[in-house]
């Protein structure tokens, strides 16, 4: 496997650990009382640090599923680098943003997630984008095993 398939493969499983313990109630601390605003369906703060609710942990899961499929295959995994790193990224944004850190009354993105999704967003845009020339020589050498094979095969 090379190293985007490994970060999506890793990052898929971490999710997926991270999704599963937001359903697992001696993880959850409960919020104070009048904070929520939004969904309420499980809401409360994950190791008494990170806001998440139902829809959130969906999320979470989600994108573990996704990664752990992406790491299949250095294409996918490579377009999973670049997806994660726009949707955290952009999560990251509006987490700083009042009107938009709750994107729209579903899913609580403010606090300690911001600075979580930021990170995610960083390290995904590496896999997705600047590690990603390692994979056109994969391709490259690929396509000269291909010809050399055709090549025997018309020299038969």
């Amino acid at each position: 496997m090379k190293a985007g398939q490994n970060f999506a493969l890793i990052t898929g499983v971490l999710f997926l650990m991270i999704g599963i313990s937001g359903f697992v109630p001696g993880l959850v601390k409960a919020p104070s009382a009048g904070t929520a605003d939004f969904l309420d369906a499980g809401y409360g703060y994950l190791m008494g640090l990170f806001p998440i609710n139902v829809p959130h942990n969906i999320v979470h899961l989600t994108v573990g599923v996704l990664g752990i499929l992406s790491s299949i295959a250095l294409g996918a995994s490579r377009l999973y680098g670049r997806g994660l790193a726009f949707f955290y990224g952009a999560l990251a944004i509006m987490g700083l943003l009042p009107y938009t850190n709750t994107t729209l009354g579903l899913i609580p993105i403010y606090g300690n997630d911001v600075w979580l999704h930021a990170l995610t967003a960083a390290i995904a845009f590496y896999f997705g984008f600047i590690d990603s020339p390692k994979l056109l020589d994969i391709v490259a050498e690929q396509e000269r095993e291909y010809q050399r094979y055709s090549s025997s095969l018309n020299q038969s």
